[in-house]
């Protein structure tokens, strides 16, 4: 396919009929050579009939708007979104498809396919991420977030903006009155619709119809297994999968052991396959970021804390041996080891049990203070967040916290003060409270003072501060003073999933107990 003289397309067919009888005004011209007015609505029509190659008009006609000039990965993604109406967006965390979407969907408004557009996205990021970057590439459309009481919510939707973003619960809320608003829904953060079977999963279903564009925006597709490709399949292209999980499972996955599945050689291919239409750049494809260092700090534990970590794995194992050790014990078992070596560990009645952890406290500051530049420290649990703040604080060093209890509001002056002031230094963070779309790269020093129990978490945080506007080398510091620690990091770092993991790194044990 040829582009000529920037008003035409040229296609070299075994079987001109199929464009022919399809488009209008297509002319053969030659034996098996058609040419096809180069226009949106003709694009759009050769997409449809599986013509993957298919340039969009956006690259001749779009003036792109904003602050900032787009990459040449930024309009080939927007190019792409334009013109396949359900499709994937696969780009690395950092490499701005946030805006590459916003230009895509401000092109089709222009050109009277869309008149309203709704974007689901994490709570943490409505307004951290695509209010402030709807503002910066599309300052001219009118842009509303739909947070707040169902009432406040509801009225915020009917005042009619063209941009309306909104969090996953939201959607949930609103169903009823989301329904057939929007022409075009993007999805960010897509792998909270992985599960096809939760209630979540349903209600988004729901709200599509034939007519209705879908994006769907992740950089770690199928993070934890290729499983999770389905969910996403079955809705945006319900026909590329089985109807039932359980047989696409059986295509991607091979059962080892009772417990142990493991994906197929051919996995990875099917899962590509699947997700198709997609797009996806990496942040070496596209950006000249500095290199990332990663450092493990190992920090003893105390005594007190050396023997409560015996007392709670011989007492959990010796219950898991009397029945198969199942992820969910394993998992839970691993979390009380990991809350022991950050300093206390929560209790079945929710009460916490605190420990000496000042040798990790005392490691931390150490490295903080070695930072001549801004520092995020991610603390997987919430108790040793007010200690390390309280600790930094005592050192005079100026320091923020985002966790699960600040709001959007909050977070966004928080995040702003972080990239664009002297101070705070340091931005204390609980991981599932900024793990996605946010730009912290005033930082390039990353701690974590605790290992987390997923991959996708890990990768995501670590990208706020390794993307586009860093300019300094990365150093990336895991702080390790167990066993358990040192294996869930070792995961992390060759990417593997955490949770195949668990149950092997007891089993072990409970074979000796039961022995």
């Amino acid at each position: 396919m040829r582009i000529i003289n920037e008003k035409g397309l040229l296609l070299k067919l075994k079987n001109p009929g199929i464009v022919l009888d399809n488009i209008n005004k297509s002319k053969l011209i030659e034996d098996e050579q058609v040419i096809v007015r180069w226009g949106l609505e003709e694009s759009l029509k050769l997409r449809e009939l599986n013509f993957i190659n298919t340039p969009s008009p956006i690259t001749r006609d779009y003036k792109w708007t904003g602050f900032h000039k787009p990459m040449k990965h930024q309009i080939d993604t927007a190019a792409f979104l334009s013109i396949n109406k359900r499709a994937f967006c696969f780009n690395e965390q950092g490499t701005g498809k946030t805006a590459s979407c916003i230009w895509a969907a401000d092109y089709l408004m222009n050109e009277g396919l869309i008149d309203r557009v709704l974007v689901i996205s994490p709570l943490s990021i409505m307004q951290s991420a695509w209010q402030e970057d709807l503002f910066k590439f599309a300052m001219h459309r009118t842009c509303s977030v739909a947070y707040g009481t169902p009432r406040k919510r509801k009225a915020i939707l009917e005042e009619g903006s063209e941009f309306v973003i909104i969090n996953y619960d939201g959607v949930e809320i609103l169903s009823d009155e989301i329904k057939d608003q929007f022409d075009l829904i993007i999805v960010d953060e897509a792998n909270a619709y992985k599960n096809y079977s939760t209630k979540r999963w349903k209600c988004l279903y729901k709200l599509l119809n034939d007519s209705t564009w879908v994006w769907m925006l992740t950089g770690t597709p199928a993070a934890h297994s290729p499983v999770d490709a389905f969910g996403l399949a079955r809705m945006i292209v319900p026909d590329r999968v089985p109807r039932f999980m359980g047989a696409f499972k059986d295509k991607v996955m091979q059962r080892i052991s009772q417990f142990k599945w493991i994906p197929r050689p051919e996995a990875v291919d099917i899962v590509h396959n699947v997700l198709q239409p997609s797009i996806r750049f990496t942040k070496k494809e596209c950006l000249d970021l500095p290199e990332i260092t990663y450092l493990t700090r190992r920090i003893p534990l105390t005594k007190q804390q050396d023997i409560y970590r015996n007392k709670i794995k011989k007492d959990n194992l010796i219950l898991a041996a009397d029945e198969c050790i199942s992820a969910v014990n394993a998992a839970t078992l691993l979390n009380k080891l990991l809350q022991l070596s950050c300093g206390a560990v929560y209790s079945d009645t929710g009460e916490i049990i605190s420990f000496d952890g000042g040798n990790r406290l005392q490691e931390l500051l150490a490295a903080v203070r070695e930072s001549s530049n801004k520092v995020l420290i991610f603390v997987p649990f919430k108790h040793a967040i007010e200690i390390i703040s309280e600790a930094l604080t005592k050192e005079k060093i100026t320091n923020d916290i985002i966790s699960g209890e600040v709001t959007p509001k909050k977070r966004t002056g928080i995040f702003s003060a972080f990239q664009d002031k002297p101070d705070p230094k340091v931005l204390i963070i609980q991981p599932q409270a900024a793990a996605h779309g946010v730009t912290l790269t005033a930082a390039d020093t990353i701690i974590w003072y605790g290992p987390p129990l997923s991959l996708e978490t890990y990768l995501q945080a670590n990208a706020r501060a390794h993307r586009k506007g860093q300019k300094n080398p990365l150093t990336i510091i895991n702080l390790e003073g167990s066993y358990e620690e040192s294996k869930v990091y070792a995961a992390l770092m060759k990417k593997q999933n955490i949770h195949e993991q668990i149950v092997e790194l007891f089993k072990e044990k409970v074979d000796k107990v039961n022995n």
